[in-house]
């Protein structure tokens, strides 16, 4: 009975500590992988995860018979791709950057054939780059269907979630709503512009990758080297098998979990916060 609640107690203080790690995250900023139009491939890939976390959890329960590091390994697979995961996102962002530079330019080529931007947008969409070409497709389909250009280029907007669209889609609203000259030049330069924040990125993830490399080196290693003294050196870590025990592993792993999301703020691009946020619902106030 009482190695029932013992053990009660130490799940709920795992939770508790599971609770506070993703709090601190929270605060410090660390960004969670999301897409708007690519909903469907984000929860496939959580529930991937969960069920990885699970059989994970399960394991070093079994091996070690250690509630708060079966529990840390499982919170550890669920968040691997918010601590980790920085790399893909920066090159999918850097994709996009490079795909909407180009969008930006086919867009003044085919304005200069003296056709409206109502009838530009959909022109582009089939030779827009692939990383963009679905939000492209989903804004032209609401554009035929009759919903207002700049509310359709808002949510366009919305679905990229990037600070350099914000720039090129602000010039199209501007210009569907003003009808004034100067827009085949403002898209050249802001697609010029967009190379030179792409270039910008470039250089600061180069500059930081050893730092991410550093990060991903200490947690595996880390985890090598406890699991080894669970396995193969019981005597070592026997004073973890006691309540007591678990409670200061609690609070190692708390701490351990606080370096790790330090490192990978460290190795992460802050990016500028968009400035076109308005979304359809909230009407035309800017």
């Amino acid at each position: 009975m009482n190695d029932t609640i013992a053990t009660v107690a130490v799940l709920a203080g795992a939770m508790v500590g599971g609770g506070v790690f993703l709090l601190i995250g929270f605060i410090m900023g660390v960004d969670v992988p999301a897409g708007s139009a690519r909903g469907g491939a984000v929860i496939k890939g959580a529930s991937r995860r969960v069920l990885a976390a699970v059989g994970v959890g399960i394991g070093l329960l079994v091996l070690t018979r250690w509630v708060v590091l079966a529990a840390a390994g499982a919170g550890l697979v669920l968040v691997w791709p918010m601590l980790f995961g920085g790399a893909k996102q920066e090159k999918l962002a850097a994709a996009r950057i490079e795909a909407l530079a180009t969008w930006a330019e086919s867009l003044r080529d085919t304005i200069a054939g003296a056709v409206g931007l109502e009838q530009a947008i959909p022109a582009t969409v089939y030779a827009a780059a692939p990383v963009i070409r679905e939000d492209l497709a989903l804004l032209a389909d609401r554009m035929r269907v009759r919903v207002p250009l700049t509310t359709a280029l808002r949510q366009f907007a919305d679905g990229l979630n990037d600070p350099t669209a914000d720039l090129i889609v602000s010039a199209l609203i501007m210009n569907a709503r003003l009808r004034g000259p100067g827009l085949r030049q403002l898209l050249g330069a802001l697609a010029d512009t967009a190379r030179a924040e792409l270039d910008m990125r470039q250089r600061v993830s180069a500059s930081r990758a050893g730092t991410r490399r550093s990060a991903q080196i200490v947690v595996v290693f880390s985890i090598a080297v406890m699991l080894g003294l669970a396995l193969f050196n019981r005597s070592f870590v026997e004073p973890y098998n006691s309540v007591q025990g678990q409670l200061v592993l609690l609070i190692v792993i708390a701490l351990f979990g606080i370096g790790m999301m330090w490192m990978r703020r460290l190795a992460g691009v802050r990016l500028p916060r968009r400035f076109l946020t308005v979304t359809a619902s909230r009407g035309e106030a800017a």
